[in-house]
């Protein structure tokens, strides 16, 4: 549900207050380590950012999506891997539980999930099912009052810390597709299930994806979220709310670096004076902040219509597609503007070139986004 303006308004300012007080002095030390320090995380916990969308019966504040929205702006101001820490417990890793739970399983699991007490992770893509999301192999075996789970999950973020797993199985052989699939809620101590160590990446330090194993793991079938066959449909609706959550902090990584860029651009003189009075320099600031803007708006009116009950299928996508799309030429610009600076470490420019650049490719790469842009602009007839 919507926050008051006032309660919105002392709770974004917490956030801003947090992330620059506390997260951005550490952003060099957590990409070094490859790790946010534990006192964060419980810092994180005690604020409630683990559970900005669990319903507040739970535990969680029930954030609505333009709440979760605006929030999600500010923490893009800093490092994506301290977001990353949290944010499949508000987005991907709890929105299945939420959506489609019953009562007896959000009893027990929302108010740990809400108080960071579990940590979630969304299992869905593997070898060969990444954009082929409905082509999942990861077999799920009815026998008696168990499924029996075998095969493997690849880039699964924050498998490694993850006490919950909402894992998408086939179910049904006999249906290829998207028919054959459906979810299940998994307990990372359950005997058979292993993660492999975290993988090296390009960028985003301090956030881990990790390979999900599974050999004959028994899950029983009261933890299976809906119905046989629909685990297609969970994954496509909580990640029509992930791919908003995702926009947002595109933004708030774009208005981080547009103000590095002022701020560098006005005190950094060639020529004898500041570069901020080259118009060149000042093109790139324009085109940035313009673009910026435009993925806010797009953003928050599609949370907008979310919230209304309105479905957004296409809208959250074109967010996602443009905010990730936008981001990535944000940053590009500002290693331009900062020139040799931006390409060494100091000034953590060519870090976020680097954390930005998988926006563009998880929870639905751009090219998925123009398919679900076009599908849904062709069934409305424009």
């Amino acid at each position: 549900m919507p926050l008051d303006m006032d309660t919105r308004a002392q709770l974004v300012d917490t956030v801003r207050r947090f992330v620059s007080e506390r997260l951005r002095p550490l952003e060099a030390q957590v990409a070094e380590q490859d790790a946010v320090p534990e006192e964060i995380l419980e810092e994180m916990k005690g604020l409630g950012l683990y559970g900005l969308s669990i319903p507040a019966e739970y535990g969680g504040l029930d954030l609505s999506m333009e709440d979760e929205c605006l929030v999600a702006i500010e923490l893009g101001r800093t490092s994506p891997a301290f977001r990353s820490a949290f944010g499949t417990n508000v987005g991907i890793g709890s929105q299945g539980l939420v959506m489609f739970g019953t009562e007896e399983q959000k009893a027990k699991y929302l108010p740990g999930i809400a108080s960071g007490e579990i940590v979630t992770s969304f299992a869905l893509t593997e070898p060969e099912a990444g954009s082929d999301s409905a082509n999942v192999q990861l077999r799920a075996e009815r026998q008696g009052d168990v499924y029996v789970l075998n095969g493997a999950k690849r880039f699964i973020t924050n498998a490694n810390r993850a006490h919950l797993f909402t894992v998408m199985a086939r179910t049904d052989p006999s249906k290829p597709g998207a028919g054959g699939v459906s979810a299940f809620l998994v307990e990372r101590n359950s005997p058979g299930l292993s993660v492999g160590r975290p993988e090296k990446k390009m960028g985003q330090q301090g956030a881990h994806i990790c390979d999900v194993i599974f050999e004959d793991v028994k899950v029983p079938v009261e933890n299976r979220l809906g119905e046989e066959g629909q685990g297609f449909r969970v994954a496509m609706q909580v990640l029509d709310r992930g791919r908003l959550h995702i926009s947002a902090v595109c933004v708030g990584v774009s208005e981080r670096l547009i103000a590095d860029c002022v701020a560098y651009a006005s005190e950094r003189k060639q020529f004898g004076q500041p570069i901020a009075q080259f118009q060149l320099v000042q093109g790139m600031i324009a085109d940035s902040k313009t673009e910026s803007m435009a993925a806010k708006a797009l953003t928050l009116e599609t949370a907008r219509k979310r919230d209304a009950g309105e479905s957004v299928t296409m809208e959250a996508a074109a967010a996602k597609y443009f905010a990730s799309e936008m981001v990535g030429r944000v940053a590009d610009r500002a290693v331009q503007i900062f020139g040799g600076s931006g390409y060494v470490a100091d000034h953590g420019i060519e870090r976020f070139y680097r954390d930005v650049r998988i926006f563009r490719i998880y929870e639905g790469t751009s090219q998925i986004q123009q398919v679900v842009i076009a599908r849904e602009t062709l069934k409305r007839g424009g």
